[in-house]
């Protein structure tokens, strides 16, 4: 199946930094990636409320931190480095970390916090969700600003006391120079950073999906779907691979067929999605 990547050109909506592994991964298996960021992220306005959570957690007052992105993520370790400390320092011996995805577990683990809880199979919220047996918990819950209500309630009904606080703000690329979200984190253990892929602007994205040389678009959130709905139509041959449910419902909201959805929200299972959408059209151009 990997072999019906080799040749195809594949347009990944995120920033080049976020992007790397992906891109890395589909040149390594003879496709060509190319990146055309869609959105960004911004620091949180109320950056008092976010301190305020912050400051509680450090002192104790949660019993879980839940990590929904890797984005949050970022925010933390930009929150740590105005503090003189590290992510790892800010949460407290006895706050447990629980997550969703295996790229935030990764990059959890290669900052020294360790996950007690993140789901293997059903990758999303409603995965993490089904695992969660803890009840009459503290858990802080920071997210994005458009994060949907689906986590923060699902983990009331299950009998945690849940303070959700903003974590930033999901805004068109690009975001304000003086206000994007940019904390560097390390990667993986045992992986080096890989070379950014080449970029596209929109006038380019427009001109290759106009000429039929992009083969796939990957949209890795709901926000990337609306964003793909609102500036990137008609995708004409492109075929859409949505990265988890909600993503796809979007894109079938707003009338994008959805060719594939990877099973597993990382690399591997982007690359297999890609692998079988190409596979079953018989490898043809």
């Amino acid at each position: 199946m990997a072999g019906s990547l080799v040749g195809r050109r594949v347009l990944i909506t995120r920033s080049a930094d976020r992007a790397r592994p992906l891109a890395s991964l589909l040149s390594s298996l003879g496709a060509e990636p190319l990146v055309l960021p869609l959105i960004d992220f911004e620091r949180a306005t109320d950056q008092a409320a976010l301190d305020a959570a912050l400051d509680d957690l450090v002192a104790g007052a949660y019993d879980w931190l839940v990590i929904s992105s890797i984005t949050t993520l970022r925010m933390i370790t930009e929150k740590a480095a105005q503090r003189g400390s590290t992510p790892a320092a800010l949460i407290p011996a006895g706050t447990r970390v629980a997550t969703i995805g295996p790229s935030s577990r990764q990059a959890l683990e290669a900052l020294g916090i360790p996950v007690t809880l993140a789901p293997k199979d059903n990758q999303s919220a409603e995965g993490l969700v089904a695992l969660w047996t803890a009840k009459r918990v503290r858990v802080l819950l920071p997210q994005a600003d458009i994060a949907a209500p689906g986590l923060r309630e699902g983990l009331a009904a299950a009998g945690a006391d849940v303070t959700s606080v903003i974590a930033y703000h999901t805004v068109d690329y690009p975001a304000r120079a003086e206000r994007r979200l940019a904390a560097d984190l390390p990667p993986a253990v045992g992986r080096s950073t890989p070379a950014a892929p080449q970029e596209l602007s929109p006038p380019q994205a427009r001109r290759e999906l106009d000429a039929g040389t992009i083969d796939a678009v990957v949209a890795a959130s709901p926000s990337a779907a609306r964003r793909i709905a609102a500036t990137l139509l008609p995708l004409g041959r492109c075929r859409f691979i949505a990265i988890g449910r909600p993503t796809a419902a979007e894109a079938t909201a707003r009338g994008i067929p959805v060719a594939a959805n990877a099973k597993v929200p990382t690399p591997d299972g982007i690359a297999a999605a890609l692998g079988a959408v190409f596979a079953n059209e018989g490898n043809t151009r």
